[in-house]
């Protein structure tokens, strides 16, 4: 199991933080982060249910990860593992993660897939996205995969998607010319743009679209 102790800054000050592995006793509150995290428009029944989170611990618990201040849950990431061909690349989240519940999570598989992560929104500027998606990478490469994937929303799209196609927006950010909320942060936490998936999601503000964004497994 991964547990991991030490020091963000909150400004000038040092908060204790712990990576660790989630489990049944965090389930109502990684369904209330979900709630503060995609407020409407997004669909509440996207949010994760305890059948779902049941399924996380149980068929992949290295992949349930959630990070910890003062006793209280900030952020969690979740993962499955899946059989991933790079030249056969389209799919949507729905199929990928079965819907969330990952029955079909390979422990074959060669790629680890990431379903979903979520910080808090007062917790956003500590940097704790980024640590659990490291926390994840070494996940990667303790069990040997691949590579990291997932796609990433475009919640600023919708501004746009008037004036420019997802891929000129993607490029946009990737350019410097825009920036994007989560875009941007994969980008920071190291992740690759793959391409633009279509019918990614029920998503209004990405207006379906997602970033197929990858992190590639260095030592293989």
């Amino acid at each position: 199991m991964y547990r991991s102790e030490f020091y963000v800054y909150d400004q000038d000050r040092p908060l204790p933080i712990c990576i660790r592995n989630y489990t049944k006793e965090d389930f109502d509150q990684l369904i209330e982060i979900q709630a503060e995290c995609f407020p409407p428009p997004f669909p509440s029944e996207l949010w994760w249910n305890k059948e779902q989170l049941t399924n996380h611990v149980t068929y992949f618990p290295d992949g349930a990860l959630c990070v910890e201040i003062n006793g209280e849950l900030a952020g969690s990431l979740t993962g499955l593992v899946v059989d991933f061909d790079p030249s056969h690349p389209n799919h949507n989240w729905e199929e990928i993660t079965d819907h969330g519940y990952i029955r079909n999570h390979n422990p074959d598989g060669n790629t680890l897939y990431i379903v979903d992560i979520s910080v808090k929104p007062k917790y956003r500027k500590l940097g704790l996205g980024k640590l659990m998606m490291q926390a994840m990478y070494h996940v990667v490469i303790e069990k040997g995969y691949d590579r990291l994937l997932g796609g990433g929303r475009m919640p600023g799209y919708h501004k746009f998607a008037e004036k420019m196609t997802a891929n000129e927006y993607l490029s946009a950010i990737i350019n410097g010319q825009l920036k994007d909320p989560v875009i941007s942060f994969l980008l920071r936490c190291g992740r690759v743009p793959m391409g633009i998936a279509e019918n990614y999601l029920e998503d209004e503000e990405s207006r379906n679209y997602a970033a197929l964004m990858e992190w590639k497994n260095p030592f293989k």
